[in-house]
């Protein structure tokens, strides 16, 4: 329980689940809850195991009756793993700060066909939530009784409840919890697939006749292209083997320096994982005669086979283990829709697709806001669906594929109008070419196929993601045309300060030069709250001198370094927004300066602006007693919810904080005239 007697015991409750705020000044606190590869394997390559649960599966029972042309399926699927890997692999090579497809497609493309990869990508990862929660309960019930299972639903939700509690906490910390699932998970499944192709070695030239065999007459009763097409539809069907894989370019800010080598080593990790898993459950199968059994998955079946011989009590016991952790592996995979989901949102709302407080931080420094909402739509998802896996998935195929789609495409077009200034850009351009390839099969196969199955959904639901995007991007453009003609205040404030032009003019209202001012900490101060030098903070100073006249003497310009998303990708982008933050600082007090007053600036970094201006402030009164507090705030004609969700009103909220520590604040509003 956290011991502070100055914490209310809402905040302490507050600390007790989600933990103590954290520095985002602090350097160590970059490294304290960065991953290193192994966690990041834990973390992100969850989900890519998760699906040996269901993928395997889906692509060998659809051969039905020529089950040894699995093998086929197995080797493309292995070298599919690794196109799909080498190919993100060189997207975190020339992205090294992060995004995944949502940035690819933006800058090598166009920014509308990113907006649709990354609204794609949200898809993804609220349907990574629901289907791994969901399939993971529909497991974990299977080993318990009968009565137990009407309250599965409910169990689900409490799921999704409780990983979004972990994820507030930090991804490091959610981790951690779910590292000995992860463990056991891979140990049970490492040793069977061994140990049922040690015990089975002798069998494998009498497999590979029978595979001949099956080929020949496969091709004897369905022909060349019968026989390829079978081949091709359980290869597509199969696509939910490699959902995941994506996940490490898009948090690649959340792994350990060297960001670029921590990346790759964990796709390496992922890849052969992965691959090694799937074609031993595939050659298992074969060994072993695994078929359909009612109530039962193929792996359940294959693992009561290969420990039918060693008696019931360790046989039942190493099955239940292994089922349980795959069980509990398919809810840690959820884990990677918490990290990639969140991280996407808050990239595109940097980017105005989407309100610009999904990249605002918690004092625990995640994204706060996306993971509430991540975790809000898997709850209706499951809710409205019923936690059907068979039919979320196929939702879950098209959007994945739809992202590695546009990602290869970006890349491919990358390396081909780049090839004269990048080394061994053949290789890299054949690398993603066969991914491309590859992807838009899986891709277009699956949407045929299973249209009429919730492919449809998948189509409209993500078309539904683009129209708002496109609406609060055309809402932003409209706000930054306005603000422009704000903005043309700064040249002439510029051109103030060089001499060129020895006054402004602000509403009619003349401000003369004057000689350079003393320090007088006695006098009238007014402290200024900006966010940079702009058209709104010029206006809000233009307004102070206009009302109040000769008043103040001294003028204070506060401005809070805000790490968002965008900011908190490592060191050295908090040390870049520091040095822009007393660049910007630095233009307020010479040009306050130079007409007659005196200036200067205070500035910190912080998650927060209420949070680090209720810091500051105390110290700014103590040095300047006669303080009076302003700040600027936009006025829209009109105030509405989109106004409220689109633009940010921290300036109430840091009125109503200073009020309690008795210091004096006033808005200054800023009228504006806008067209939505």
């Amino acid at each position: 329980m956290p011991d502070n007697p100055r914490l209310n015991p809402f905040q302490r409750l507050k600390v007790l689940i989600l933990g103590n705020a954290l520095n985002p000044a602090d350097r160590n606190s970059f490294h304290s809850i960065s991953l290193i590869a192994f966690l990041a394997w834990v973390g992100l390559g969850a989900d890519g195991l998760s699906s040996i649960s269901y993928g395997p599966e889906n692509a060998f029972l659809i051969l039905r009756d020529h089950p040894h042309l699995g093998i086929f399926v197995a080797l493309a699927t292995i070298i599919t793993i690794f196109v799909i890997s080498a190919s993100y692999s060189q997207i975190i090579e020339l992205f090294p700060t992060g995004g995944g497809g949502y940035l690819v497609a933006s800058k090598l493309l166009n920014p509308f066909l990113g907006m649709v990869c990354g609204c794609a990508l949200l898809i993804d990862y609220v349907l990574t939530l629901t289907i791994s929660i969901a399939a993971g309960a529909d497991a974990i019930f299977s080993f318990l009784p009968p009565d137990w299972y009407r309250y599965k639903l409910e169990a689900t939700l409490v799921g999704i409840v409780l990983l979004s509690v972990l994820n507030l906490r930090g991804a490091k910390e959610s981790i951690m919890v779910l590292l000995p699932i992860f463990i056991v998970f891979l140990i049970t499944h490492a040793f069977l697939i061994l140990y049922a192709l040690f015990m089975h070695a002798g069998d494998i030239p009498a497999l590979i006749a029978a595979t001949s065999q099956d080929t020949h007459s496969s091709m004897s009763e369905l022909g060349w292209v019968g026989l390829f097409l079978l081949i091709m539809r359980s290869y597509s069907m199969g696509g939910s083997t490699y959902t995941g894989i994506e996940a490490v370019s898009n948090g690649l800010p959340m792994l350990r320096e060297p960001k670029v080598q921590t990346g790759k080593r964990t796709m390496v990790y992922m890849s052969f994982s992965l691959a090694f898993t799937v074609f031993g459950l595939m050659l298992a199968y074969l060994l072993y005669n695994v078929g359909p059994e009612t109530g039962k998955t193929l792996n359940a079946v294959l693992f009561e086979r290969v420990t039918a011989s060693w008696g019931e009590t360790a046989g039942s016991l190493f099955v239940k283990i292994s089922m349980f952790s795959e069980a509990a592996i398919l809810v840690a995979a959820a884990q990677a829709g918490f990290m990639g989901g969140p991280r996407v949102l808050a990239n595109m709302s940097l980017d105005h697709w989407y309100p610009t407080k999904f990249s605002l931080l918690s004092d625990r420094l995640v994204s706060q806001n996306g993971i509430l909402l991540m975790a809000g739509f898997a709850i209706i998802m499951v809710a409205l669906s019923g936690g059907s896996v068979e039919f979320l998935s196929v939702l879950y195929v098209i959007t994945v594929f739809i992202t590695f789609v546009l990602s290869q495409l970006g890349m491919v077009r990358h390396w081909a109008t780049t090839r004269r200034k990048e080394d061994k850009w053949k290789r890299k351009l054949a690398v993603n070419g066969l991914g491309l390839v590859m992807c838009v099969f899986i891709l277009g196969a699956v949407t045929f196929l299973k249209f009429n199955e919730g492919g449809w959904l998948a189509l409209i639901i993500t078309g539904f993601l683009v129209g708002i995007a496109l609406f609060v991007k055309h809402h932003y453009n409209n706000t930054a045309k306005m603000l422009k003609r704000m903005d043309n205040l700064v040249q002439a404030a510029k051109s103030s300060q060089t001499g060129s032009i020895s006054r402004i003019v602000s509403n009619g209202d003349v401000v003369e030069a004057a000689p350079e001012p003393k320090f007088d900490p006695k006098a009238r101060t007014a402290v200024m709250l900006v966010s940079g030098f702009n058209g709104l903070g010029l206006h809000t100073l233009f307004s102070i001198i206009r009302l109040f006249g000769g008043i103040y003497k001294n003028f204070v310009f506060v401005e809070i370094g805000l790490i968002d998303a965008g900011a908190f990708k490592g060191t050295d982008e908090v040390d870049n927004l520091q040095t822009y933050v007393k660049k910007e600082l630095d233009g307020y007090v010479e040009f306050i300066r130079r007409h007659g007053y005196y200036g200067e600036g205070v500035s910190a970094l912080s998650h927060d602006v209420v949070e680090g201006s209720a810091q500051l402030a105390p110290k700014i009164v103590e040095r300047f007693p006669q303080a009076v507090f302003f700040m600027g705030q936009l006025v829209f004609p009109e105030e509405s919810f989109l106004s409220r969700l689109f633009h940010n009103n921290v300036v109430f909220a840091v009125q109503r904080r200073l009020y309690h520590l008795g210091i004096p604040f006033i808005i200054m509003p800023v009228r504006v005239k806008m067209r939505v």
